[in-house]
């Protein structure tokens, strides 16, 4: 007995002998570092005119240093359609990125397909990001059957946008600023065929815009809503409690779309507009094409924006007018809505174990460091602070770097993810500056406070009421454009044959489930 036991003992020694080296060498290599977690991100470019970062951009260094990220950005196209067409393709081929800027009626369509991810369990990863982003009007707003599939962060600023015209010609050609649509008319004739530039040309147009469309501003989109508002029909639907539904269905619709037929038969509308993309539209008003146009405050005023206008037109001024009153009184810049950008993180990213990893990259986007780097770029040499805090493009060694510059641009391209539109935002994204060719003050913030001045239509929520089928949305664009420029003769007869068909086709049911949905969710005013 004594003799097996001093055996066992011997066997335990010798194992333990043996298992020591075992041991140490995996605890050796649990103790290394593992390698940079790749996170593919494609983003929505803060200035769409401008480049992606550079590779030496020091955002990735630090990045892969704290975060053990290896972040590779690749921006969506400028255009929403070419943004859909991207997102949906990558979809099809089962290869969404791990993280990616989405619209909310595209999310719709990949959440019951399994490709995208939950979000509920983030929100409680990133205390600080959920606190100045997420509220609860958020996580609703990319909620489907009760569980958010995007997270909906702070978008753009609401009624930033507004209708300007050209002073400057209304002055040489002895005109008032437009105050109903028959005025309008006589200003884009005026316009178009008087040579307000003085050039000798024929070469201006009255009015300027390019379809840029989404599910609470259908075709023909936001940059006419102006238009459409002078008809009490600005917007996809009616969020009113008294005539809820969609503004196709009114007859007053069709009197807008007679009024855009006459605009585009007189030739008083850029003819290009079917066709221009967003930065098409915006190089052609700086280069003088047209006099009248919805656009943003910051695309218009802020100085990078203005500055060729002000190199081509130095003489030239854009004010800020009402919207042009209808023949019933109706006046409007268009809907408004709460605005969000929409990131989207894959299921093949969760299924890789990478949520907590986004998790950690979108935390410390919302920290000082991460909200300042991404938001202005490095102080000192794309941005100073003033006395106030305050990031200012001032006392730079290369004022070209500057945050609000050609030079500084690209490394700010992801600003969008860090803003929420706080006071240190808005006074450093809008500063006061003196134009370089003309040396007139300038401040897009002065500007989008004039055009909140103006009369909108209040459309909370009209963003996340029901879609159309692809077939329906196509049938719907494309009638609509056949209307306009001519290939359907415009006539009441033929616009409710027209009528009776999309609703036969899907559109009386889906403005029956937009109303439910809409009353349901409390939508309705």
């Amino acid at each position: 007995m004594k003799k097996q036991c001093i055996v066992c003992i011997a066997l335990i020694a010798l194992l333990s002998l043996v298992s020591l080296p075992l041991f140490s060498q995996g605890t050796a290599e649990a103790a290394k570092p593992a390698g940079p977690v790749t996170i593919e991100l494609w983003y929505g470019a803060a200035i769409t005119e401008a480049g992606p970062p550079p590779a030496d951009w020091v955002g990735f260094q630090i990045i892969k240093d704290k975060l053990n990220i290896d972040l590779k950005l690749t921006a969506l196209p400028s255009n929403e359609s070419d943004q859909d067409v991207k997102v949906q393709a990558a979809a099809a081929a089962n290869n969404l990125p791990d993280l990616f800027m989405v619209r909310r009626d595209v999310l719709a369509r990949l959440v019951p397909q399994g490709l995208i991810a939950s979000v509920d369990d983030m929100y409680a990863k990133m205390p600080i990001r959920t606190k100045t982003h997420y509220d609860e009007v958020s996580r609703n707003h990319a909620r489907f059957n009760g569980k958010s599939y995007g997270l909906a962060d702070p978008g753009s600023i609401i009624k930033n946008e507004g209708l300007l015209i050209r002073k400057d010609w209304l002055d040489k050609l002895g005109l008032a600023v437009p105050t109903t649509t028959d005025e309008l008319l006589e200003v884009m004739r005026a316009f178009t065929f008087k040579d307000p530039d003085g050039n000798g040309k024929n070469d201006t147009y009255g009015y300027g815009a390019f379809q840029e469309i989404n599910n609470y501003e259908a075709w023909p989109g936001r940059r006419l809503e102006p238009i459409f508002g002078a008809f009490g029909v600005d917007g996809t639907w009616d969020m009113t409690v008294s005539s809820a539904g969609l503004n196709l269905f009114k007859p007053e619709f069709y009197d807008a779309m007679s009024y855009l037929k006459q605009m585009v038969d007189e030739g008083i509308i850029d003819p290009n507009w079917l066709a221009y993309k967003k930065d098409d539209f915006r190089a052609a008003w700086k280069q003088g094409r047209f006099g009248i146009m919805r656009e943003q405050n910051a695309a218009f005023a802020a100085q990078a924006n203005y500055a060729p206008f002000d190199k081509n037109f130095p003489n030239g001024e854009w004010i800020v007018i009402d919207a042009p009153k209808g023949p019933k009184g109706h006046a409007s810049i268009g809907p408004y809505t709460a605005n969000f950008r929409i990131y989207a993180i894959s299921a093949k990213a969760e299924k890789e174990g990478k949520k907590d990893k986004i998790a950690e990259l979108l935390e410390w986007m919302a920290s000082d460091e991460g909200y300042y780097l991404l938001g202005w770029g490095v102080e000192g040499v794309n941005y100073t602070k003033d006395a106030n805090g305050i990031p200012v493009a001032a006392n730079l060694p290369d004022p070209n770097l500057a945050f609000s510059a050609p030079g500084g641009q690209t490394v700010t391209q992801l600003r969008n993810m860090v803003f929420y539109n706080g006071d240190i935002e808005l006074y450093a994204r809008y500063p006061k500056y003196i134009t370089e060719t003309s040396k007139k003050e300038m401040s897009a913030l002065d500007v989008m406070r004039i055009m909140q001045t103006k009369k909108w239509t209040p459309a909370i929520g009209s963003d996340t009421l029901p879609i159309p089928n692809a077939d329906l949305k196509r049938f719907y664009e494309q009638g609509l454009s056949e209307f306009i420029t001519g290939k359907r003769a415009l006539t009441k007869d033929n616009w409710n044959k027209w009528l009776d068909e999309f609703k036969k086709l899907g559109g009386q049911d889906w403005n029956d489930k937009g109303v439910a949905f809409a009353k349901e969710n409390n939508l309705l005013y």
